[in-house]
């Protein structure tokens, strides 16, 4: 099988269980934070070590950011979470964030596992999972703008030629082609927001369980916005199954 040819059936496939690989990243960093907090040479102190959560907690609020802006303004069947469903787009987005950046989500995606990452405080794994991330998107891209390519041909050509693939280039924003839509936004977002606080506050208990040197379950600041993002995703989760969440122009899918 040709490079080109293997890169795009490693694309497709991971592009299809893409919401699952991460948890491997999720897994190991939780290893990586107890082997670091065990050979500690001394107790953290806390004051920096909350500073330094809230700038963590900053860098995956900026990725959810992207991600919410860059789907509360596309059209249906774009921009989305089709796992199972592999690629497919209504149409060819360029206007927007697409105009700054071709993969703006995959953008977004980094930001918020980079601060997940942080969290660790291990400076080889936060590189370590800055090359896995390339290696693992980058065929994800390519399969996407194969797919992309053969669709809209010419047209992505021209837009694909002016726009950069990851890093966004510091230009003129074209106004997106659809006004925002919170409905859409929430209904696709609503998982990332809850796993943001959830995650943050798995690595709150074991840094307390830590130092206390036993399971600690203390209900302060992480405790109770996990709590509070958990139950909110619940019911826009049941509010999305009752069809409450969609727009009368971009109907839910």
């Amino acid at each position: 099988m040709a490079l080109q040819e293997e890169f795009k059936t490693q694309g497709d496939f991971l592009f299809k269980y893409r919401s699952y690989f991460p948890m491997i990243i999720l897994v190991v960093g939780v290893i990586v934070y107890w082997h670091t907090l065990t050979n500690a040479d001394q107790i953290q102190d806390e004051s920096l070590s909350a500073i330094y959560k809230w700038i963590c907690l900053g860098v995956c609020t900026l990725g959810l950011l992207i991600r919410i802006i860059t789907v509360g303004h596309t059209p249906n069947f774009s921009s989305g979470r089709n796992t199972h469903e592999g690629q497919r787009a209504s149409e060819l987005n360029q206007t927007g964030i697409y105009s700054l950046v071709r993969h703006p989500l995959y953008l977004g995606n980094f930001f918020m596992w980079l601060g997940v990452a942080m969290l660790t405080q291990n400076f080889w794994f936060i590189i370590a999972f800055v090359l896995f991330f390339y290696v693992y998107y980058e065929r994800i891209m390519y399969a996407e703008e194969a797919f992309l390519r053969g669709k809209f041909k010419e047209e992505y050509e021209n837009w694909a030629s002016g726009v950069p693939a990851f890093i966004p280039m510091i230009g003129k924003l074209a106004s997106p082609d659809y006004g925002f839509s919170w409905r859409k936004a929430i209904r696709q977002e609503k998982n990332g927001f809850a796993a943001m606080f959830l995650l943050f506050w798995v690595f709150n208990v074991i840094e307390m369980s830590m130092a206390a040197g036993k399971f600690v379950l203390e209900p302060n600041f992480w405790f109770y916005a996990a709590i509070i993002s958990s139950v909110l995703y619940l019911i826009l989760k049941i509010l999305k199954n009752m069809k409450l969440l969609e727009d009368k122009d971009r109907v839910n899918y």
